[in-house]
């Protein structure tokens, strides 16, 4: 049976069968690979609020006022040279990415989260330097003003 509490071992089944960890090497191999999905758990995130940015810049602020510019018989524009389909178009494409962002973000926060519960300490204490680390190097990327 599992223990349900912390403890400190080079010996632990993380995630899958095969993730079968029976050495200190191969324990710092896997704290390692877990480290590095915390981090990329913060840079997804951070590039979820990017891509929200850009998606900002990019539409003009309300599709509902285009709409309503229409049915007054004024012309809508999505910009120079651009075609009137490209707003809703350039929308939905921006929708798809942030969608597949927090995609990739909720599965990886999930396999992150299956690790801490095999409750090893070296594995937990990855985590929380995978995240520190994460946020510290990503963070600084938003230009946050």
């Amino acid at each position: 049976m599992m223990p349900m509490h912390f403890f400190f071992s080079d010996k632990v089944v993380l995630l899958f069968d095969f993730w079968n960890v029976h050495s200190p090497a191969g324990m710092v191999l896997s704290v390692l690979v877990i480290l590095l999905m915390a981090m990329l758990y913060e840079a997804i995130k951070v590039g979820k609020v990017k891509l929200l940015q850009h998606t900002m810049q990019a539409i003009p602020t309300s599709l509902s006022s285009d709409r309503l510019d229409v049915s007054e018989g004024a012309s809508v524009n999505s910009g120079p040279g651009q075609p009137e389909h490209s707003t809703p178009r350039r929308w939905f494409l921006y929708h798809v990415s942030q969608s597949l962002f927090h995609v990739v973000q909720v599965v990886i926060g999930y396999l992150v989260m299956l690790a801490v519960m095999s409750y090893n300490t070296w594995i937990f204490l990855g985590v929380i330097a995978g995240s520190t680390i994460g946020y510290f190097v990503a963070y600084p990327l938003l230009n946050v003003r």
